[in-house]
This record gives structure tokens, sequence and C-alpha cells, in this order.
């Protein structure tokens, strides 16, 4: 089995070829470093992003898997299931979720963080425009404290 990879990144940044760049290289170097899974969560620009250039290198690099980590709705459909593996070849719902309530996020991120070889950031503040600490910060933290090999994208 290879190794894993999570991204996780603001809500709102700027789309821009930079950055896509950055992705496609990051990512290309992890796959030659024996990465075969990509976890993916929801709600931020950055997820959108690397989703998007994971999925245009896996057309090069097919045994690459796109896992979605849900943070809500634990029991799913056949018809929604059906919908996800559009954009993903799989999707888990972590148990410890079930009853996380509002800290149901930051419980999905810590959970493809400790899946994770390899973390993948864009995370550059540590507070949100109405001046709460961030998700991403919040990640980034758990991350530094667990050892995990970081890698951000913001820098």
């Amino acid at each position: 089995m290879g190794k894993t990879c999570c991204f996780i990144g603001h809500r709102d940044i700027k789309d821009d070829e930079r950055l896509r760049s950055a992705i496609k290289s990051t990512v290309t170097d992890l796959i030659k470093k024996g990465v075969r899974t990509f976890y993916f969560g929801s709600k931020s620009t950055f997820d959108e992003i690397c989703l998007r250039e994971v999925t245009i290198l896996k057309k090069d690099y097919s045994f690459i898997q796109r896992v979605y980590i849900r943070a809500e709705y634990p029991y799913i459909t056949e018809k929604y299931n059906s919908y996800i593996l559009t954009f993903y070849d799989d999707t888990i719902f972590p148990e410890k979720i079930l009853n996380a309530g509002k800290a149901r996020y930051v419980e999905r991120n810590n959970y493809m963080l400790d899946k994770s070889d390899f973390c993948v950031f864009y995370y550059c503040c540590d507070v949100n425009a109405d001046g709460t600490k961030s998700g991403t910060a919040n990640a980034f933290e758990y991350a530094t404290k667990k050892n995990k090999t970081i890698i951000n994208l913001a820098e």
C-alpha cells in the first residue's frame, strides 16, 4: 500500500497560475515519493483547486486515488454516492465524527492528518475575517504537534 497525503487550506484564496503550478509540482513530487492516496475535505477554494489539479494528473498516474472525507451525511443514498464518485474514487465518513457536532470539520481534518504521511497546506493566517480562529490554523497546529511532514504552499 502506498503513502497518503491530505490537503487543507483556507476557504477563500486566489486561484491563480502560480498556485496551480505549485500544486501540480508538489503532487507530482509526492507521487514520485510513493503517495498513492490523496484525501480531500470540502468547503474551501484550496480543496477545489487541489482536486482539479490531482484529477488532471490522474490522467498520467491512473493508479492514484482521490478520497473525499465527508464531515456531513454519515449515511448517504446510492444516488448521492454515485454523484460523489463522479469527482472522487471513494468517499469515507469517519465514525468519530458522528457525534462531533460543531467540531465535525475539526475532527474530519484531524482524521485526514492522522491518516496522512504528507500534509499539503495553504496556511497564511490564524484568524478569519470575523476574528475567530481559522480551521486551517487549528489543523496546522495539530499537524505540527503530530510531527507531520507539512508542505505549505502559502509561503
